[in-house]
């Protein structure tokens, strides 16, 4: 199997990947990405779909935008060895690389000004009963299978952090992002967590 260059640094922000434009990748030996943040993602839910997410390293070249720049920092792009690293998934089959967000449905200024209704588990831990303005959920690449969570009630008021494994919530119907790009609809049930069973392998 030969490897596959995928040159995707034109994406929008908040714009993911059409899916001809990273199906290369499925039968690849190895992949390099070049991009910001969703498009690393997008491949990377194409591997962890055919089940080859540790079997195909991928090498990934970020975009200047401050996500990608952020995550190329924490995962070490350019520097050590192979390694393979945590997969943070979610039950509606997409991965999460940098930062997730639940909130109340909408964009622009007013977000923190709305509400969503929500109850919230991180593990066994509840972390949310009642309105709250976000969540925020951030891999931990210092540690094995973990997700940080970050629960904001009031704005400008002390947040709940939390860490673990995975974050299931029931709430009103909910916006999702996904390393900045919104879920098409709203959802009232999501879930992200550590997937101790699979990997991806970073060719840094």
């Amino acid at each position: 199997m030969s490897s596959v260059e995928l040159d995707l640094r034109r994406l929008d922000p908040g714009e993911t990947p059409r899916q001809g434009d990273v199906a290369a990748a499925a039968d690849a030996g190895a992949v390099v990405v070049r991009g910001p943040v969703p498009a690393l993602s997008a491949v990377l839910a194409l591997l962890l779909k055919a089940g080859r997410s540790a079997s195909v390293p991928v090498s990934w070249q970020p975009t200047g935008d401050r996500g990608s720049v952020e995550l190329a920092r924490e995962l070490g792009i350019g520097t050590g060895a192979p390694r393979d690293l945590t997969l943070v998934r979610d039950d509606h089959g997409g991965v999460l690389l940098h930062h997730g967000r639940v909130e109340a449905p909408g964009t622009g200024r007013r977000s923190l000004s709305r509400r969503l209704g929500l109850q919230a588990h991180h593990d066994d831990l509840k972390i949310a009963d009642g309105e709250i303005t976000r969540i925020d959920v951030r891999p931990d690449w210092e540690a094995v299978d973990t997700i940080g969570v970050t629960v904001m009630t009031v704005p400008l008021r002390p947040t709940q952090r939390t860490s673990g494994r995975a974050l299931q919530i029931a709430s009103d119907p909910a916006r999702i992002v996904r390393d900045g790009v919104a879920y098409p609809r709203p959802v009232t049930r999501w879930t992200w967590y550590a997937d101790e069973r699979v990997r991806w392998r970073l060719q840094p």
